[in-house]
């Protein structure tokens, strides 16, 4: 070959591939066609390996954290100030929910691992192993029976389903959608949960939402049956409400799984007339959107957001109206402390203003960056959830009047614990005589787990 024609064939290819850039790079900002196609490949091979790589459950999923002390059970039991009760919570270590008395005695549990209910994720492709999936939230009803959540860790949707079972952990009916994080029981029994599911929509105010992206729906099932009774599209109840700003404002990292919506509360009428300030009406959902950072009712069957707020918190989970017409929030990561980032507040709907709070200090840390909970119980004190710690702690006035650390361990050395999340806190005289019957003869005969 003449060096003439060496210099042409080298400009040549030189011009190929500089137009294959400019092509390539107009494609990806313009995000035309065929980039989609380039990029779920791409987002399905990373996901795969990612799977495919986890080796070590206890240091490579969020089921298990570093445990931050040796004691187990209940340490702390202040009788004349906690709210007495059995204590509903599930562990990251498996797909149950434990029932144990005021001693850390296990009075009940149910058990229902995810392989034994469906065979398939609910988007149809081969599930996690049993061991990464875990029950996220579940809640005991008067009878016994249970109601629950599957989350699947390491995969997206991560949410993996809902059952309810008997006292017996037997299957009374099962809803196969991508559930997740959180579910609350209406008055009449109905379910009020979250599923979520990828969307290509496009949303030209949202020029750098990521596509496909996780939208959020707000589901209401029939208690008996687990049908849908109603889904509405949270995302589309943001866009078509006048906070529509709080979610094209969504930082960078998260545009794709823009709401990452965690927690629901179904306002009763009691709830709706506490929190009127708020324009609460019953039959409305109190809801957490964790990366928008706000709080804001939505009604299940219209869509329709008609209030919403964004506050001093930061990763924020499970608002709960209380009453005194405020809402208690487990703030993840306000606190701003080293080892010590989580707080508990209490809010006023009205003008935003902060009128209690719970914080840990040196003796006491409280750090959570993912998950929590708190809930107000009937004599006022917070029962609250400290995921990552693996703990349960009973508040009244700012003390630690009952504690309860998850009592299993894993690793060579016991140094692993799994998390826990939101806890029940039932009256025994809130359950039906014969299952109440039946717990408190097991908390009698059960030796205690109070770890002192």
């Amino acid at each position: 070959m003449k060096n003439s024609d060496r210099i042409g064939f080298t400009v040549f290819f030189v011009a190929i591939v500089f137009i294959a850039f400019v092509a390539g790079a107009f494609m990806v900002l313009t995000r035309t066609f065929p980039y989609p196609l380039f990029n779920d490949a791409h987002k399905a091979a990373g996901a795969l390996i990612q799977q495919t790589t986890l080796s070590d459950l206890y240091t490579q999923s969020d089921l298990w954290r570093d445990a931050r002390r040796d004691d187990r059970g209940v340490t702390v039991h202040d009788a004349g100030r906690a709210y007495p009760g059995f204590t509903l919570y599930t562990s990251g270590d498996g797909s149950y929910a434990s029932l144990v008395d005021m001693d850390g005695r296990e009075v009940h549990r149910w058990q229902l691992p995810y392989s034994q209910v469906w065979d398939q994720s609910p988007v149809g492709r081969a599930p996690r192993p049993d061991d990464r999936i875990y029950w996220r939230k579940a809640r005991v009803l008067p009878n016994g029976d249970l109601v629950a959540i599957f989350i699947a860790n390491n995969d997206t949707p991560w949410g993996y389903g809902m059952v309810k079972l008997d006292a017996d952990s037997q299957v009374i009916w099962r809803y196969h959608a991508s559930t997740h994080h959180d579910l609350d029981i209406t008055p009449e029994g109905d379910v009020v949960t979250l599923t979520h599911e990828f969307t290509d929509q496009a949303v030209p105010a949202f020029a750098k939402l990521e596509r496909p992206w996780l939208d959020d729906f707000l589901v209401v099932l029939d208690g008996d049956t687990g049908e849908e009774r109603s889904k509405v599209s949270l995302a589309q109840a943001f866009m078509d409400s006048p906070y529509a700003d709080l979610f094209y404002a969504v930082p960078s990292f998260a545009t794709a799984d823009p709401l990452h919506t965690n927690s629901v509360q179904f306002l009763t009428p009691e709830l709706a007339g506490r929190f009127a300030p708020a324009q609460g009406q019953a039959g409305q959902v109190l809801l957490s959107f964790r990366h928008p950072g706000a709080v804001a009712l939505v009604d299940p069957d219209s869509g329709t957001m008609n209030w919403a707020i964004k506050g001093p918190w930061l990763g924020q989970h499970y608002p709960r109206v209380n009453r005194a017409g405020h809402f208690t929030l487990f703030d993840n990561l306000g606190h701003f402390e080293k080892d010590n980032r989580t707080r508990v507040l209490e809010v006023d709907p009205t003008d935003q203003r902060i009128v209690a709070r719970y914080t840990g200090d040196a003796a006491h840390p409280f750090d959570s960056g993912l998950r929590g909970a708190v809930e107000e119980l009937p004599n006022g004190n917070w029962l609250i959830t400290e995921s990552d710690g693996g703990r349960l702690l009973e508040v009244a006035d700012g003390e630690i009047v009952w504690e309860f650390v998850n009592p299993v361990r894993a690793g060579d050395r016991d140094q692993y614990i799994p998390v826990v999340s939101a806890a029940q806190r039932v009256a025994p005289e809130d359950l039906d005589p014969a299952f109440r019957s039946k717990l408190e003869t097991r908390s009698e005969k059960s030796p205690s787990s109070t770890s002192r």
